[in-house]
């Protein structure tokens, strides 16, 4: 797995900020926010895209795909794999996203408005597309199975991921790089979920300010940066040696088909996403150790989810550990779920539940165990990510800890 985070630049920095329960919120640096009515972010901070390529080619990508890139080669590297010329057609390359290159789209259009048509960089057009980050990371590894980039809202990644495995699981490739990547902090975008009031507008301490479950929240934060896992079908990574984290089991997904923005408030499409998840992993809800919440700090996303999960969990739902660590990364939008499946697999491993921070006040619509402030030791066998987006997408994972003796 590989990772860039408003909270670190790989994957260990990641987990050390989840387990200490440190946020990644701040004020935005990247522009001016005067007159904006929220003026705070999770922004990814000192990264350099010239540690991983050069800087001739960090010049043809957009941020988003600079990201995809540190965090794939992360994975790879951290995976030992290479991809040999055998290896290139069963080699596939999903990386979901949401809001794509709009950062190169918003720079362009001052060009175009200031200087006229003649100005607008050649390279714009495979730079601005979803599929670009997809594209370099292919280009790069010269990997030749399927590419594509899964565009469901809040969903992207997650879906990625699921994509990956459905591929991998009917033999079509032997390999996948999937997550997501998403760099949403401009102007416009802020802008946007500001006036459709998605956006916290806490005036405090900026790393109080996501406050997922809890009855003060008051909105979303947005966050920036890639999550990115090594798919491998079992036989493979076992004949190479290959240090397996963990076992992608199950994958769900639906649709609400409800609204342009809010959840269905009866969450029967999203429970149905959890339950196929479980039902295709083979795994009952009893056996579910952890869960990561898709837990977003909006009124409504906390509360359908807790009632999706009491639906599908019935009288064991108290009992199942749920946090929503969006409270210290922000919202990716569309690599949300690659960020959070990395933080899942790494709860597993580490034996270490992280938090949900900011929980100070218990809403009594959201009264499930949230693992509040502070990390807390866990066995972790079975564990699940949720990502619910924008559109009403719906998708579940489900990983299990390997056992190579089961």
């Amino acid at each position: 797995m590989g990772a860039v985070s408003p909270v670190g630049l790989d994957v260990p920095s990641l987990w050390e900020a989840m387990a200490a329960g440190r946020s990644g919120v701040d004020y935005i640096t990247s522009f001016d926010t005067t007159g904006y009515d929220s003026r705070i972010a999770a922004e990814v901070k000192g990264f350099d895209p010239t540690v991983y390529v050069s800087r001739k080619q960090a010049g043809r990508m957009d941020r988003f795909t600079q990201f995809a890139v540190a965090a794939s080669l992360q994975a790879v590297e951290n995976a030992r794999f290479t991809v040999r010329p055998e290896d290139e057609p069963d080699t596939s390359v999903i990386i979901g996203t949401s809001v794509c290159g709009l950062l190169s789209v918003c720079q362009q259009l001052e060009i175009l408005a200031r200087y006229g048509p003649k100005r607008i960089n050649p390279i714009f057009a495979p730079t601005m597309i979803g599929d670009a980050a997809g594209v370099q990371v292919s280009l790069l590894l010269n990997a030749k199975g399927q590419s594509y980039a899964p565009s469901s809202a809040c969903s992207s990644a997650s879906d990625a991921i699921g994509h990956a495995f459905d591929l991998i699981q009917r033999g079509v490739v032997r390999t996948a790089i999937a997550g997501g990547t998403e760099a949403p902090i401009v102007p416009v975008v802020v802008a946007a979920f500001a006036n459709i009031r998605a956006l916290s507008s806490h005036r405090g301490e900026p790393a109080r300010a996501c406050r997922p479950f809890d009855a003060h929240r008051d909105g979303l934060v947005l966050g920036e940066g890639a999550g990115i896992l090594v798919l491998e079908q079992l036989e493979s990574a076992l004949e190479r040696g290959a240090p397996v984290l963990a076992e992608v089991v199950g994958f769900g997904a639906t649709s609400d088909a409800f609204h342009l923005t809010q959840p269905a408030p009866d969450g029967r499409s999203a429970a149905r996403a959890v339950r196929l998840a479980l039902e295709r992993a083979g795994i009952a809800p009893d056996e579910v150790d952890y869960i990561n919440a898709h837990g977003t700090a909006t009124p409504l996303n906390d509360r359908t989810e807790t009632n999706v999960i009491k639906a599908v969990f019935g009288e064991r739902a108290k009992c199942v550990p749920v946090s929503a660590t969006k409270s210290m990364v922000g919202h990716l939008l569309g690599a949300a779920g690659g960020i959070e499946a990395v933080i899942t697999l790494l709860a597993m491993q580490h034996g270490l539940l992280p938090p949900t921070i900011n929980l100070e006040h218990p809403d009594p619509e959201c009264d499930l165990d949230y693992v509040p402030n502070a990390a807390r030791p866990a066995d972790i066998r079975v564990a699940m990510s949720n990502s619910f987006g924008f559109g009403g997408h719906n998708s579940a994972l489900v990983f299990r800890r390997f056992e190579e003796n089961r």
